[in-house]
Parts: C-alpha cells; structure tokens; sequence
C-alpha cells in the first residue's frame, strides 16, 4: 500500500450506504450442491485468472472448498493485493470486503456475494455515534490527548476516523503494539469497538486499574471523573459468538475432556481468557491444531465453522468446540451462502458485476493511512 499523507475528512459525510442491494435471483435459490459445484467450476475456468476467491476461516465448507485462500480477515486482503486478478470475491463480511477495496490496486474490483452479510459488532460503532461520543469524551479530559484506535473489525468511515484524530488501526494479534504505539503519542486511548478485545489488551499491558467504558446507547451513565481519570476508555462493542463462551465451558469441557487444550479468541470475555490455555486470532487458533501431536485433544473458543474446518482438516487430532452443541456459528457469515457465490461467479463470466464494494476515495485515502499506520509497528 502506498503511503499516504493524512487529509480532511468530515465523518458526517461519509456514511457509505451500499445501495446496491440486490436478491438472489430465483433460478440460484434451489440448487443442489452438486449443480452449484458443477456451475461454479465452469464459471472459475471461464474466468481463469481474472478472479480470486477468498474464504474466511468462519465461512462454511461449501465456500471454503472453492477459496483460493483461507484466512483471517487482513491476511485474505492481502492476498488479494498481491494477486493479479481483476475480480476479488471476498467470501467474509463487509468491513472485510472494504479492508480488500482499500488496500487492493485501482484496477482490482471487490465483490462481496451477499451484500446482507454485514457484521453486527462493526454495526456497533457507526460514524454519528462515534463523532457524538469523541465530542463528549474529549470535553470530559480537554487536557488531555486521546488517541482513538479501532478493531479491523469496523467500517471504513471509523478507520478513516481514527486515521484524522491521530489513531491507527489493530488486529488481534497487534492491539497490544497498537496500544504502545498510542501511548508514546498520547495521554489516553479509545478503544472501538470490541470492549473485550480492549480489556484483555489493556490486561496484557498491566493496565487493567485504568480502565472506563463507554456506553453509546446511554452516554449519561459514565462519570466525566470517572473518564478523565481513565487511561483506557473501552466502546461498549462485542462479538455475538464470542461473548457467548463462559468459564463454565471451560470447566465443563475439561471434565468430559480431562486432557484438552483449551484455544481460545481474544474476543471472549476476560474471565474466559485468563482460564484458557493459548489465546489467539483464527491464524493463532488454525496453528496450534496444525502443530499439535497426534492424539491431542484442542477445545476451540470461536466461531464453530472453523473448528468444523479443523476436525474436518486434521483426522490425527481431537477437536471439539468449546461449548458443544451451544456453539453458535455468525449470522452475518451465514449470509454468504454458496448459491450466492454461484451467481455472482457466473454473471462475471456472462459479463456482469454485482454487489460491487467500493469504498468512497476520500475515506479510501484517510483509511488506508490508519492501516499503513498498523503496518509500520
């Protein structure tokens, strides 16, 4: 990605509304999967190069076994910069898609085969909310310098936010450096819009006594003392899936399953993470199963495609989902269902782009230099 010089940007205007909606035509509604097979083969060798198939590790079988690449968020972005293919089909959720539109060339088009599938912690911090919140928070401290950072988990406008107040962008596996990097620049951080992904970084810093959270839907209830004394402050944000797993899952599993592992995703809630055994991104989580001895047994706290995937992937190791049966998969994921990805493959190779993501250009610019940002701790 080319660096970037920070620009205005006014955030009230950059809610991008993607109206292009469109519904599943009724001829792709009652495929068999192994029509849908058949069909998206044929559409793949038509397109040959041109197009780049991306699956994200939560994203059913039926999506994954036609990736190209398998991943977590960023790293499937990546991958799409450095492909060559004009059409990126992003099998994951909005801010995803709009993570590959902003660091892929010009020339490279981002199509998300559903555009329903829209992730609901991303929709917890959304542009006015956050415009309303920064007013307020830095009104209780005008002393003091607040540097904002956010999840990849979030929209374009909140990273091209953060890029204008000085803040940068984190994923899961960097938001500890992302903290460090802040403080060197600043007094104090807000953290959007994952407050657990927050608290078990702020944890990992030692700097779990100077914490406050930040309620959006009802700002009245924080005590400006109580952020003005706060070096954190955390966005009342969370995974659905994620904030599912309790300590008690641990325990459980771990009497059905005296000698297991436990992984789990920095997204859970804090008590969950200080029980388990390895935290980590889905990368960290795809690893530890991978670099396991045969006969181990790893109990997966995160979303329940991916340790489908890994049992599915590795016969010689015993993987279970944390929660058993409770185990939720993402609704948002659940979104992207191959008959999706059928028609929009096949309306590539008849000539036709739908559910096009294209992020605006200012927001573009300001978003890639919260990203660049990231890249450079």
């Amino acid at each position: 990605m080319a660096n970037m010089e920070t620009a205005t940007f006014d955030t009230e205007l950059s809610l991008f509304k993607y109206d292009n909606l469109e519904q599943l035509p009724a001829s792709h509604r009652e495929l068999t999967e192994a029509e849908r097979d058949r069909r998206i083969e044929a559409a793949l060798e038509k397109l040959g190069d041109d197009v780049v198939i991306l699956g994200h590790n939560y994203q059913r079988r039926e999506i994954v076994e036609h990736a190209d690449f398998i991943g977590d968020s960023y790293a499937l972005s990546k991958h799409a910069a450095e492909a060559d293919a004009e059409y990126v089909i992003f099998g994951g959720v909005t801010f995803m898609a709009e993570s590959a539109d902003i660091i892929t060339d010009d020339d490279q088009t981002v199509i998300l085969p559903c555009m329903e599938a829209s992730c609901p912690m991303a929709g917890m911090a959304e542009a006015l909310q956050v415009d309303a919140a920064w007013e307020q928070i830095t009104a209780a401290d005008p002393d003091s310098e607040i540097i904002p950072i956010t999840y990849m988990n979030s929209y374009a406008d909140l990273k091209a936010f953060c890029a204008e107040q000085g803040g940068l962008v984190c994923t899961s596996s960097n938001a500890h450096k992302a903290f460090e990097w802040a403080f060197e620049r600043g007094d104090k951080v807000l953290f959007l819009p994952d407050k657990h992904l927050g608290e078990n970084t702020a944890h990992h810093l030692g700097m779990e006594d100077s914490i406050a959270e930040w309620n959006p839907w009802d700002p009245e209830a924080k005590d400006a003392d109580e952020l003005e004394d706060a070096e954190i402050v955390l966005w009342d944000g969370y995974c659905q899936v994620h904030e599912r797993f309790t300590a008690e899952h641990i325990t459980d599993v771990r009497e059905r399953h005296p000698d297991a592992n436990v992984v789990v995703h920095p997204e859970c809630r804090r008590e969950v993470v200080e029980a388990a055994d390895v935290v980590g991104s889905t990368a960290t989580i795809t690893e530890v199963v991978e670099e396991a001895d045969p006969g181990e047994t790893w109990a997966i706290g995160t979303e329940i495609h991916l340790a489908k995937h890994l049992d599915r992937w590795h016969d010689d190791v015993n993987v279970v989902p944390l929660c058993g049966d409770a185990c939720m998969d993402c609704d948002a994921m659940r979104q992207i269902d191959p008959n999706y990805l059928t028609w929009v493959l096949e309306e590539l190779a008849a000539g036709r782009e739908h559910n096009v993501i294209e992020v605006a250009p200012e927001e573009k610019e300001l978003a890639g230099v919260a990203l660049n940002r990231m890249l450079e701790l």
